[in-house]
């Protein structure tokens, strides 16, 4: 496992290779950036969005928080770190494209199912807790009928996608580029275990292997 002075190893290979053989890419996005997809996924060390998509700089704008959540829109209250960002790549950069990434062995969504951090105080679970509370309403169905075992985690899983792209649609910028064909929606889904990316079909609620 990488510690900092790996990383740091890291930034002078970049500047050995990457930077210096792609000197005109890095003086383009000097000049700005024109993505053409934003993702939102979590912030898992394992589930990058840029490594599963073999993407280069300039090509995603990534958002990345604990279980790749989107709250409802909403004016007061606290969440707008996600906000501030859909608002920026939706109005300001106008991408086409925006996709909801989950994936498998997620501690969010299993600390969402256990309720495990459901009574902690800020700085030792409670943020995480107040954040993973977007789940409530979905653990509690899902619990209903599969139980808290690995199948009822997969299915919640899946479930923060279907539940981030519902949110997305609260928000009016995005409601209205969506009808008029400007921007489209995405859910996926990468299972870490065998590496695969299921897409999600909103017709059916279905993922199905890309």
């Amino acid at each position: 496992m990488a510690d900092f002075s790996d990383l740091l190893s890291g930034y002078r290979r970049f500047r050995q290779t990457g930077w210096k053989h792609e000197r005109d890419r890095w003086a383009a996005l000097a000049e700005g950036q024109s993505p053409k997809v934003m993702v939102i996924a979590c912030s898992d060390s394992r589930v990058d969005p840029a490594t599963i998509f073999d993407t280069s700089p300039g090509e995603m704008f990534v958002v990345r928080n604990i279980a790749n959540l989107v709250p409802p829109f909403e004016v007061g209250g606290g969440r707008h770190g996600v906000s501030a960002a859909l608002e920026f790549a939706v109005t300001q950069l106008e991408v086409p494209e925006i996709v909801v990434m989950g994936h498998g062995q997620c501690g969010g969504v299993d600390a969402a199912l256990s309720r495990r951090l459901e009574h902690a105080p800020p700085g030792a679970g409670g943020f995480i807790a107040h954040w993973i509370d977007l789940l409530d309403e979905a653990r509690d169905r899902i619990t209903a009928e599969l139980g808290t075992g690995p199948e009822a985690l997969h299915a919640l899983e899946l479930e923060t996608v279907r539940l981030s792209l519902q949110n997305l649609r609260t928000f009016a910028a995005i409601r209205e580029r969506e009808a008029a064909g400007k921007l489209a929606l995405h859910g996926a889904y990468f299972a870490i275990a065998d590496g695969r990316l299921h897409l999600l079909d909103e017709a059916s609620g279905e993922f199905s292997p890309a």
